[in-house]
């Protein structure tokens, strides 16, 4: 019998078993996919917002706040990349003016800093590269960005360390209660606990829907994007939005805490919870308003597409905590935009609440900071040189493109949650992340997961059981 079980293993489910590792308790994450931050984490804007746009008084608005008032020192005690570089919503059109006021006066109500309202001429002295139709802006210096990758791994990792044990491939396919318990069954197990955390993304509302009368509806809303190449960084400086509307914060152009430049996104309401490929159609239009915001943009610079998931609940915002309808079942359903800013706050607030209830202990053994993987690509060269006499496999370029040595491969690979997959490589070190995309280093990761992993290079995937990389064998090694 554990004492929790989180289902999902995406920023907000880490969070949470991070904050709730500061107890005694036996805590459990089910994830359906082979690694952490598989699903709406890793395939987002990457931005901490300021917190302007969301309607006064939703959870959204609160938890937005809330999560950027904790992002900075959650960064820096777990090791994540967080640059507040600061947001700009243009406006294009005189007539919308107006709209610039009425969301700084939003913001205002929601609590948001940092705000004020610019001039076309201040707008090109911040962005010279902006189009020259810009009227004005909303400018926010408490926005910037976010690697969503390595927070969520962050939060992971730690729990982890602090004793919360992580499992996957399991797909929950039923939750019911017993007795004074819950029964969580998977694909191929059966587990149970005292209390159940539902943090499952875009199938949210399925797994509330078999155990509460108040039910939900997620509708998975598609959003594409567009990746430059790092040679593009300074084209933008600020995260630059256009005026939102009812489908959003509209497609913005962002430098990434990389160095790179992101388009995107579009949003599109579809069917299917597990449909992520990108379309012409999609990327068209990524391409034609991104450029009326900058007209420069090098589109011969995109080095690669994408698509994400939002899980976006019918009615709007943020459904969280502690179930009306059974007591010991938390939801965390509808965290679309701003749920990566709200996830530090999210975790504290559900750990805050089941410790309420349960009262644990305080774990003696619990450890607040961690230290990421050291990237050499960022180091000065007396830098790297220390690191290549205290360990030769810092001297080994692995991958190209971004950099990385086999030194970075290994400790990606050995560390708590460590990597068994190409994608599982890529959020931790961005190998394969570059302009060729893994065309150069693809071999040498699958043989080096392999060896260190001790299983068949046949096995290797790029993310799970279903992209495997490797078809079969044309010859004996000599």
């Amino acid at each position: 019998m554990r004492d929790v079980i989180i289902i999902g293993a995406g920023v907000v489910g880490c969070a949470i078993a991070y904050e709730l590792s500061r107890y005694q308790a036996d805590i459990l994450v089910l994830e359906k996919e082979e690694d952490v931050c598989s699903g709406t984490s890793k395939a987002n804007s990457g931005i901490a917002h300021g917190g302007y746009d969301a309607v006064p008084g939703s959870a959204k608005a609160a938890y937005n706040i809330l999560g950027l008032q904790l992002m900075e020192e959650k960064s820096k005690k777990l090791d994540f990349a967080y640059d507040k570089i600061g947001s700009l919503v243009l406006c294009q059109d005189k007539e919308q003016l107006p709209e610039l006021e009425a969301l700084y006066q939003q913001g205002l109500q929601n609590g948001a800093s940092g705000m004020q309202i610019l001039s076309r001429e201040e707008v090109l002295a911040m962005e010279p590269n902006v189009a020259d139709t810009v009227e004005g802006a909303l400018y926010c210096a408490e926005a910037g960005i976010i690697n969503p990758f390595t927070m969520t791994i962050a939060y992971a990792e730690q729990a982890n360390v602090n004793g919360v044990t992580f499992q996957f491939d399991q797909t929950v396919q039923a939750i019911e209660r017993e007795d004074d318990h819950w029964k969580v069954v998977t694909s191929d197990q059966t587990y149970t606990a005292k209390i159940i955390v539902n943090a499952a993304g875009v199938h949210s509302d399925e797994l509330n829907n078999q155990v509460n009368r108040q039910q939900y509806k997620i509708r998975p809303r598609k959003g594409e994007y567009l990746l430059l190449d790092n040679e593009t960084k300074g084209l933008v400086s600020h995260v630059l939005f256009t005026l939102p509307t009812a489908a959003g914060k509209g497609v913005l152009v962002t430098p990434t805490t990389d160095g790179n430049i992101l388009l995107g996104p579009t949003s599109e309401f579809i069917g299917n919870k597990d449909e992520v490929e990108t379309s012409t159609v999609g990327l068209a239009a990524v391409r034609t308003l991104s450029a009326k915001m900058v007209p420069s943009i090098p589109f011969n610079k995109v080095i690669t597409s994408f698509t994400g998931l939002r899980a976006h609940e019918e009615e709007g915002d943020f459904v969280i905590g502690e179930s009306e309808d059974r007591e010991g079942f938390y939801n965390c359903i509808g965290i679309e935009s701003p749920g990566l800013t709200a996830a530090p706050a999210i975790g504290v607030e559900i750990a805050g609440q089941i410790q309420a209830k349960m009262a644990f202990p305080a774990n003696p053994n619990f450890i607040e900071e961690r230290q990421g993987i050291r990237h050499t690509a960022f180091m000065t060269r007396e830098e790297h040189q220390a690191m290549i006499e205290e360990n030769a496999d810092y001297g080994r370029i692995i991958c190209r493109c971004e950099q990385v040595t086999e030194g970075e491969i290994l400790d990606a690979i050995h560390r708590p949650i460590g990597a068994k997959s190409l994608d599982g490589l890529k959020r931790r070190t961005r190998a394969t992340a570059g302009r060729c995309q893994g065309g150069f280093c693809t071999p040498y990761l699958i043989e080096i997961l392999a060896r260190e992993l001790g299983v068949d290079p046949l096995s290797i995937t790029k993310k799970n059981k279903k992209s495997p990389l490797l078809s079969g064998q044309t010859r004996e090694e000599a």
